[in-house]
């Protein structure tokens, strides 16, 4: 299977912006910062997906003029449509992902993309080739979470395959940050606006990799501790029962190490330094504001 030969783009983007930093990255280098943090992500983004022809709708929910600048320093007008918003919130610019998404002609791939994730230069393309040699694969994530390893949530089965330059292996969910054919997310649209509805993101992964949601033995233990599990897999029951009981069962897989973090520190993607690259970026851009 092969992509973008018919199309103006190898790759359709939606990038999500908001002018706040998150409690979790204010321990991370580029500290309260957001705008160094956008700057940071958004060239790291670019130097990842390196010659791939990308069209890209930036969705700036609330964020000052400079981010648009910004925005215009890294990406061609040409590929580039900028969405001014107002503060319109997490669920409502998830849902304007999905309509641009779905909407658009210009790729047959889509990348929902968050402003606080940091990418490896040069390795958004490996994505892009698993999830054309593989037809199994609907979904392809660059985060490797940590969540994958310590929480009871997600042991059971996976499938693990060498290709490329990284071993890629499933996993039961992720965030909101991910690869997909766009009519692998035109059939899973419902899945994905019950989180536009309520849902948690991990539940709405849940109903469609059907990860423990068959297991009621584990959830009664998950009910009985007050597990945050119990209620991920009440979510996913509550708002995904249709695609559980009658839904086809959706593969996510993940590039192990991961192409990208989240600027989460305490859950940044495992194998890989990421506080010595950003470091190493602060460096970069102070030296260049000095310069100027």
């Amino acid at each position: 299977m092969t992509f973008g030969t018919n199309s103006n783009y190898d790759l359709a983007v939606a990038y999500r912006i908001y002018p706040e930093v998150s409690k979790p990255a204010r321990e991370l280098p580029f500290g309260n910062d957001k705008y160094l943090l956008t700057e940071s992500c958004l060239r790291s983004f670019m130097e990842s997906l390196g010659s791939l022809r990308v069209k890209m709708w930036a969705l700036l929910d609330g964020c000052p003029p400079e981010y648009e600048t910004l925005l215009r320093k890294y990406v061609d007008d040409q590929d580039l449509v900028i969405l001014r918003l107002d503060r319109i919130g997490n669920q409502a610019t998830f849902a304007r992902q999905i309509d641009i998404l779905l909407k658009q002609t210009d790729a047959e791939l889509v990348y929902f993309a968050e402003d606080d994730y940091f990418y490896l230069p040069g390795q958004f393309r490996e994505m892009i080739d698993f999830l054309a040699s593989h037809d199994d694969a609907d979904f392809v994530s660059p985060y490797d979470h940590p969540d994958c390893y310590n929480l009871d949530l997600h042991r059971g089965r996976k499938w693990i395959k060498a290709y490329g330059s990284h071993h890629w292996r499933t996993a039961a969910s992720t965030c909101l940050t991910f690869l997909a054919r766009k009519e692998s997310l035109r059939k899973c649209e419902s899945a994905f606006r019950s989180y536009v509805r309520g849902n948690f993101d991990c539940a709405l992964w849940l109903s469609l990799t059907k990860h423990r949601v068959f297991n009621p033995a584990y959830g009664l233990r998950s009910l009985l501790a007050g597990s945050l599990s119990w209620k991920i897999l009440a979510k996913a029951w509550g708002y995904g029962w249709r695609q559980i009981l009658f839904g086809e069962r959706r593969y996510l897989w993940i590039p192990v190490p991961g192409i990208a973090t989240h600027l989460d520190a305490r859950a940044l993607s495992p194998a890989v330094d990421w506080t010595a690259l950003m470091d190493s970026v602060t460096e970069q851009q102070q030296r260049a504001e000095v310069k100027v």
